[in-house]
């Protein structure tokens, strides 16, 4: 493709995102994903904020020594904390798995908390007891070097994170959203050009696939911009508030998500761009798109039940390599722990070949059917060329 292929298909771009976002539903739309990214980082914090002190139970030793050293941790996590003395061990933990401790801090052995954090996920109460194994082994006998920390031992086995799986839900969401609605919005776009007759005047400047090329980039750089808004919403509202979510295993999540909300929109949008093509009524739009969303549509379905599941099954898992469900599938598995990034990588990688392939099929349907009006263009006429009035 030449420079004079892409000139022209650039500007084809800049007239369809110019159009989007001087639209004001779109500046309505933004301005609402925004706020409700803010909401639901900055409520929890806030709420989370005042709470009152975190209560650590001492277990042997020096009870003041013990009660200094606690005190000590919560200076150092700007937290507010009231150690408690216990004579009796058991004690203790009863109250630590009552809830009505945060913490136990037995002398010179260990630092226990009522459930293990998950591996990679953080809390303000295994902050804390790190915080206080570190500061309770002091230096080494031998040199100034600090000595190995307590362990901290939860008396409960590791969660599935939480705020991962929640992270996880509200990414397939945004993913299916956005490519659900900005691909409809280029299938409209597509019918309406070509009912007005439109898109023959177009034609009379650019070729279809520069005219197919440019109304998916410059839908997708409104798209992307709206994600933009959300993601840095989301970094910096964690990062004001303290949020765990910035500390956690969900801040991956997020940018798989971000990965494959890329990836979704390239594979799916150049395809509603081409159901377009076949139809002349707007009033069609949904039977020719519907069976393009179908995949997506399922997978996110079936992610609802994965994350807030159990062990998902082996045909989710399959559905992960499968281009057409990966964007959702893939970023499931991912958040729950059941995929690693090299499989995600993977995943990825046979989206992009299929991405390639359909492009150059809904290209062709594009280009055989934009200028043919009346009936419906079947898929199988398209593919041949069989397009004649």
């Amino acid at each position: 493709m030449s420079r004079g292929w892409w000139a022209l298909t650039l500007l084809v771009a800049r007239r369809e995102w110019r159009e989007r976002l001087a639209a004001r539903s779109y500046r309505i739309s933004t301005a609402i994903l925004v706020v409700a990214v803010g909401a639901a980082v900055v409520i929890p914090a806030v709420i989370g904020a005042g709470n009152s002190a975190s209560k650590v139970g001492v277990v042997g030793g020096d009870p003041a020594a013990l009660a200094g050293t606690v005190r000590q941790a919560g200076a150092v996590l700007h937290a507010k904390v009231s150690p408690i003395v216990f004579a009796d061990l058991g004690a203790a933990r009863a109250k630590l798995r009552n809830g009505d401790l945060d913490a136990v801090y037995v002398a010179g052995r260990e630092v226990l908390i009522e459930q293990q954090p998950a591996k990679g996920d953080s809390n303000a109460r295994s902050q804390l007891a790190g915080a206080i194994a570190q500061l309770a082994a002091g230096p080494s006998r031998a040199t100034t070097a600090p000595a190995p920390a307590l362990a901290v031992h939860g008396l409960k086995p590791p969660p599935t994170p939480l705020s991962t799986r929640i992270a996880g839900l509200a990414v397939v969401v945004l993913i299916y959203l956005l490519v659900f609605i900005y691909g409809q919005r280029i299938t409209s776009g597509v019918v309406e050009e070509k009912s007005s007759r439109v898109v023959e005047v177009l034609l009379g400047s650019v070729r279809p696939s520069q005219l197919l090329t440019g109304k998916v980039l410059g839908m997708g750089v409104t798209a992307f911009l709206q994600v933009a808004a959300v993601l840095a919403t989301f970094l910096v509202a964690a990062a004001a508030t303290g949020s765990e979510l910035l500390h956690g295993a969900a801040v991956g999540v997020v940018l798989v998500g971000a990965m494959w909300l890329v990836l979704g929109y390239a594979l799916y949008c150049t395809a509603f761009a081409a159901a377009g093509a076949l139809i002349t009524r707007e009033s069609d739009a949904s039977n020719v798109t519907f069976p393009v969303a179908l995949p997506l549509l399922l997978s996110y379905v079936l992610s609802f039940g994965v994350i807030f599941g159990g062990s998902p099954p082996t045909f989710f898992k399959v559905l992960a390599y499968i281009p057409p469900t990966a964007p959702i599938a893939s970023t499931t598995l991912y958040a729950i722990g059941a995929a690693s990034i090299g499989d995600v990588l993977v995943s990825a990688a046979l989206c992009l070949l299929a991405t390639g392939l359909t492009a150059r099929v809904a290209a062709r349907i594009y280009e055989r059917s934009i200028l043919r009006t009346g009936a419906r263009v079947r898929v199988r006429e398209a593919l041949r060329g069989d397009t004649s009035a």
